[in-house]
């Protein structure tokens, strides 16, 4: 049985890049999928105006970072589902899975109990009053999907952790479909429904994520992985895993709250300055997220052999599989460098409303100029979701959260000197931020270089 488990491991070397390529690939184009659904959503609402593309992107931007720590925490049960797989205690898979569940049940609630505060944040941030309008009827919605994407989560993980991504992929293409459909329906009124603008791009995406955590629970309660796993034995509240979870998870659950509510803070100061600046701002990240987005599958990949390799003692191999995973990185942002360095002024244009705008007009060469001192840092992330990987798959969480969070700020509070306190240009702040980001795997590398992650200990054996 456990050789039909890793049957696909066994056809590649060890922690080579065809073996991180088997897991990696179809966690690229799962979240390449998601990608598209948010992008995509952008492009036809940037066809209604600036406005509420912009306020499109501020609120879920910010429905997103209300389940940031749940997901977190949920989300390392991939390590710790691959460090049980790896110590061939496979029941532990499924259990460790249930854990994750329990605590959706126990997030969901909380998530919708703190609303209010996002709409404190919304006011403090001072957002032009069009777009704040439109940016609270989009998470007012959004907020109420949230739930699918916390089991979303939990089921992905899951799969991340035995390493078959493929069914993680499979979620996200059927999401992706439906979402864009939907969406488009609903956004412009086809079909014989009324055209709903933002609400219907709202709607659209809850449906479009049920959907995919639709496919994920079929995979999951299907009777291969019901029978190999003993999936309806793990329904029960197993403490020592629960603790596991919570002890290792929790730095990654702040660390992903942290940092994400800096992010947020950063886009919000940007869309603070104005409507161009906001338009600028969220057309550049909306490209911004082609380049990164898709370098998270490398990432879960990563985590996957990495604890994978670590449960079962082979430090070396997983230093292999590091490796194999920053040049299957670094290729992907070698070719997205280009597109950024060569052709801005076409990215740009995707975003052109289906009226005349003089905001567009006026954001289309501040957004030119983002994009290619953008090109400057897109290498980076390669490096940077590299050994993040490895730390996280390791169980280095907690020095992982701490460099992140700290260095997260420092970007932060460098940028609203800039813009605000010395009044200077979007141009100049956002060099600021990729001199700032550029620092980032400069960190992480030393920390990798240190070798301590090589000395956790999270799963044992013999384990009872």
């Amino acid at each position: 049985m456990e050789q039909n488990l890793i049957k696909n491991t066994q056809q590649h070397i060890p922690g080579g890049i065809r073996e991180m390529l088997a897991i990696a690939l179809p966690m690229v184009i799962s979240y390449a999928c998601d990608t598209v659904m948010t992008f995509t959503d952008r492009m036809f609402l940037s066809r209604l105006g600036p406005e509420t593309m912009n306020a499109a992107m501020s609120g879920g931007l910010t429905s997103f970072m209300m389940m940031t720590f749940f997901m977190g925490l949920i989300g390392y049960s991939t390590a710790l589902v691959a460090q049980y797989l790896g110590a061939k205690r496979k029941n532990s898979c499924p259990t460790t899975t249930t854990q994750a569940f329990i605590i959706v049940l126990i997030a969901y609630p909380i998530i919708l109990l703190l609303k209010p505060l996002a709409y404190k944040f919304f006011l403090l941030m001072n957002i032009p009053g069009q777009q704040m309008e439109l940016q609270m009827v989009y998470f007012n919605i959004l907020v109420y999907g949230t739930i699918f994407g916390l089991f979303r989560t939990a089921f992905s993980s899951y799969f991340s952790g035995i390493g078959r991504t493929r069914i993680v992929m499979l979620a996200a293409l059927v999401s992706m479909i439906v979402n864009v459909g939907v969406n488009y329906i609903l956004i412009f009124g086809k079909l014989g429904f009324p055209a709903m603008g933002i609400r219907g791009a709202a709607y659209g995406t809850i449906i479009g994520g049920m959907t995919g955590v639709i496919v994920l629970a079929m995979a999951y309660f299907g009777k291969q992985n019901r029978t190999e796993f003993h999936v309806m034995k793990s329904f029960r509240y197993y403490p020592q895993i629960m603790k596991k979870l919570l002890h290792y998870g929790y730095p990654t659950g702040i660390e992903f709250l942290l940092t994400f509510f800096a992010f947020n803070i950063m886009i919000l100061t940007f869309h603070s300055m104005g409507n161009v600046t906001a338009t600028a701002t969220t057309i550049m990240f909306n490209w911004d997220m082609v380049s990164y987005v898709p370098l998270i599958g490398i990432e879960i990949a990563i985590i996957s052999l990495v604890g994978r390799y670590m449960g079962a003692g082979n430090v070396e191999t997983a230093k292999k599989a590091a490796k194999s995973g920053l040049k299957i990185g670094a290729m992907y942002s070698f070719f997205v460098l280009i597109l950024f360095v060569f052709f801005p002024e076409a990215l740009v244009q995707v975003f052109r409303p289906a009226t005349p705008s003089a905001v567009f007009e006026a954001a289309v060469p501040t957004a030119v100029f983002m994009l290619r001192v953008a090109a400057l840092y897109v290498m980076i992330e390669a490096v940077l979701i590299t050994f993040i990987g490895v730390l996280r798959g390791a169980g280095d969480t907690r020095w992982s959260m701490v460099a992140s969070v700290c260095l997260h700020y420092l970007m932060v509070i460098v940028l609203v000197l800039v813009l605000k306190m010395f009044n200077l240009s979007a141009e100049t702040g956002w060099m600021v931020v990729v001199m700032v980001f550029m620092l980032f795997s400069v960190v992480f590398y030393m920390r990798y270089r240190s070798g301590k992650w090589e000395h956790i200990k999270m799963v044992e054996k013999n384990e009872a």
